[in-house]
């Protein structure tokens, strides 16, 4: 009795470990295959360029780069012959912009897609360096969030040569990064906060945080917690959707139609916010208002090391793998 006792035990937290894992990894989600559109790699890195070098520092303090980030967004965007529109947030007494571009029906549950076009400045730092702005204070921000820009950008042209069927919402947001991250003035939590206010449906949000980096090499990944490297690879060559536990539902679904867009691993992850990572972006905002949210990145600090530094230049991205992201969710806007 005592050893079948043990069995049962055993037995039992054996189930229980692969239930725990099933839950946080989703490792048997059979991909759906598309073929979605070519992109543009080279488009891809013109615009992480332009963006961190052409319009550098594109932080809240520096109003007339954030802004003329903003009128560049506003203008591809109105290129693809989508509805443009601008969505004013204003924060201390200056007026910044969302860029908002929509195609497919008015009614109908929306799916949004976004990411931030602002990139970190130390505006303490710069001060005890007597105001001197420079990369050490204020990255160039290529990774963070050029990549994820630049991924939207080429997202609207797809979208725009092949409308989807269903409403679909491209955001480009300002004011996600310090010191508005998690306030309410995040550009994002405007845009959040106008869609519950006007009562509108939406079916999910995913924002592009962070999706440039990628490494081949053995211990190039990094998580937050033990264990965690035991269950996906220690080399950054994937891309993660990262949501909540009740959003387990919603990250099979959009595991299962990213990775049948290309060959490029992705991996997944439902957690609690305690997780540290989990709620690092604009999607947080949604999750507030009561709407569906998953975060897609590269894992930005658990891979990049140049994250927040001024070593965040464009020419240590992948864009060929960001293009392969960007298949993945214009295969997301299609079904």
């Amino acid at each position: 009795m005592r050893l079948r006792h043990r069995l049962v035990v055993w037995s039992l937290f054996a189930g229980l470990v692969v239930a725990a894992v099933a839950t946080v990894v989703q490792p048997r989600v059979v991909p759906l295959p598309s073929q979605p559109p070519a992109v543009d790699v080279a488009r891809l890195q013109a615009d992480v360029k332009h963006l961190s070098v052409d319009l550098y520092p594109r932080s809240y303090d520096h109003f007339e780069n954030i802004d003329r980030a903003a009128q560049f967004i506003r203008d591809e965007f109105a290129r693809t012959g989508g509805t443009v529109s601008e969505q004013p947030v204003a924060v201390q007494g200056v007026t910044y912009r969302n860029i908002v571009l929509r195609f497919g029906p008015e009614l109908g549950p929306l799916l949004v897609i976004g990411a931030h076009y602002d990139s970190h400045g130390d505006v303490q730092l710069a001060r005890r360096n007597a105001g001197g702005v420079s990369p050490y204070t204020h990255t160039p921000g290529a990774d963070d969030n050029a990549s994820g820009t630049a991924g939207l950008l080429e997202l609207a042209r797809l979208l725009g040569r092949n409308p989807p069927r269903r409403p679909v919402e491209l955001v480009a947001y300002t004011l996600e990064e310090p010191p508005f991250f998690r306030t309410e003035d995040m550009g994002s939590a405007w845009h959040a906060r106008a869609l519950k206010a006007a009562g509108r449906e939406v079916e999910l949000m995913l924002s592009l945080e962070m999706i440039g980096y990628f490494s081949d090499q053995p211990g190039s990944q990094h998580y937050p917690a033990p264990g965690m490297a035991s269950l996906y690879s220690d080399r950054g060559d994937f891309i993660l959707l990262a949501g909540r536990m009740g959003d387990f539902g919603a990250i099979r679904h959009v595991k299962a139609v990213m990775a049948g867009a290309s060959d490029l691993p992705v991996h997944s992850i439902n957690a609690p916010p305690l997780l540290q990572g989990i709620d690092f972006s604009d999607h947080l905002n949604y999750w507030r208002e009561g709407y569906p949210a998953l975060m897609i990145t590269d894992t930005a600090f658990m891979r990049n090391p140049h994250y927040h530094r001024d070593s965040d230049t464009f020419e240590k991205l992948d864009y060929v793998r960001v293009g392969k992201v960007v298949q993945a969710v214009y295969a997301l806007t299609h079904i």
